[in-house]
């Protein structure tokens, strides 16, 4: 009970804050670790309704007396609320985002229960000024495990972010883009420091639901939804919790924290960023009323041949809003994407490869499976991976799809989830 009070508390601070916790549920048992991502509306967003006053330009960051939470744009409140956490154990890292309007994102950590190795911050300097935070931490107590191997690492990377929020259909790419930049981050991050295959979880609003193109992105790398993991929900369940209340006055789930563990077979980041691309291609042509047999004749555009050429792609691309403007596809970008679905490397698309690559993508298929090579059990390497062993939204409300009326914290739900250590078989394999 005191630890699910610490976490409630922690969560209650921060613009978009994470905070994890780790403790002994029993001494008989392996300890726990809880994390908790929370996305409070920062004051200067947040808009309100004061003696039936209908002006929309008046928000809480004009009346301090709202605004007591943590808020990057204060000093005084930083200063207070760092030093509360600080009196409590935590370490706390905060970024801000790039537009200097005060908000941004916070972790807070027990520094009791880990140590922290490394803490970077990415910059996606891109029309959303958005930011993301990756902490190296190790484990302070040392978990049992029956390995032989007493240097079994115990180390996680943690990823901390807010991605942009999709106004329109051209800001998807954006988004698609800014957890790219993530992983990109995270896999040169691993060589730099050549770490062996080590647990990494991503948590903080992802502004996407269930349905959308980032969380297809993040599954084709074996990353899964702790939430839907503890809760048996498959990729199809995206109705029986929500999350969020948007600006717009829809609810959807866009709260998450994701886990890979190390056993986890991954595809080649590249490949399944090509994947994402080709599958949101798919999704605007779909969306224009075009059958396969249409959409094919529209990337042929005035080719003489039964082919597509890379001009006629490259002008599909600009007339889908893909390229064409400084946040679309680059030059290179859209190369690779080329080279990818021309599967024979002849220069143009036939047929075929535009039904393998992108209408119909026989590589879209994710191999969730552990590693089960019974050969290679045994002489693996071992390494620390996690189980989910409990995941909560609050209000209770929203576990259901529901939004509370009475809810006025935050337009967002805190997600807390607790993970349990374990020894596993580390995999080095990515899949094709």
């Amino acid at each position: 009970m005191r630890k699910e009070r610490r976490s409630r508390r922690i969560s209650r601070i921060g613009s978009y804050a994470i905070s994890s916790s780790m403790s002994m549920r029993d001494h008989r048992q392996q300890p726990c670790i809880t994390c908790t991502t929370f996305n409070i509306l920062a004051p200067i967003y947040k808009r309100l309704n004061i003696n039936n006053d209908q002006d929309q330009n008046s928000r809480e960051s004009d009346y301090r007396a709202y605004w007591l939470e943590f808020w990057l744009g204060n000093e005084e409140l930083v200063n207070m609320y760092e030093k509360r956490l600080g009196d409590a154990g935590y370490l706390n890292f905060k970024l801000a985002r790039t537009n200097n309007r005060g908000d941004g994102l916070l972790i807070a950590v027990r520094k009791d229960y880990f140590r922290v190795i490394n803490h970077r911050e990415l910059l996606f300097n891109d029309c959303g000024d958005r930011v993301a935070q990756l902490l190296h931490v190790e484990l302070a107590a040392p978990c049992s495990s029956p390995c032989r191997n007493n240097d079994t690492r115990q180390e996680i990377l943690i990823v901390n972010t807010h991605l942009l929020f999709p106004h329109d259909s051209s800001l998807s790419l954006v988004r698609l883009n800014q957890v790219y930049k993530i992983l990109q981050y995270v896999e040169s991050y691993q060589k730099e420091n050549k770490l062996s295959p080590t647990p990494i979880m991503l948590c903080g609003d992802w502004n996407g639901s269930k349905r959308g193109h980032v969380y297809k992105f993040l599954r084709s790398q074996g990353f899964v939804s702790s939430y839907d993991t503890a809760h048996q929900y498959t990729d199809a369940d995206a109705h029986k919790w929500v999350s969020h209340l948007n600006h717009r006055g829809n609810i959807c789930g866009v709260d998450f924290i994701w886990l890979l563990n190390p056993n986890r077979y991954r595809k080649l980041l590249k490949t399944s960023w090509g994947e994402a691309v080709f599958g949101m291609f798919k999704y605007l042509l779909r969306r224009a009323s075009l059958t396969e047999e249409d959409a094919f004749v529209f990337l042929k555009a005035d080719s003489d041949s039964d082919c597509i050429t890379y001009s006629g792609f490259c002008e599909a691309l600009q007339q889908l809003n893909l390229t064409g403007h400084c946040y679309g596809l680059s030059d290179e970008e859209t190369k690779d994407l080329w080279v990818q679905a021309d599967i024979d490397g002849n220069g143009v698309l036939d047929y075929k490869e535009f039904q393998q690559r992108i209408w119909n993508p026989t590589w879209s298929e994710q191999k969730d499976d552990e590693i089960q090579d019974d050969n290679l059990k045994g002489r693996e390497e071992q390494t620390i991976g996690f189980s989910v062993e409990n995941a909560v939204l609050f209000p209770p409300e929203v576990e259901k799809g529901m939004w509370p009326e009475n809810y006025s914290l935050s337009d967002h739900a805190r997600l807390t989830v607790v993970f349990s250590p374990i020894t596993m078989p580390c995999s080095q394999l990515k899949a094709n």
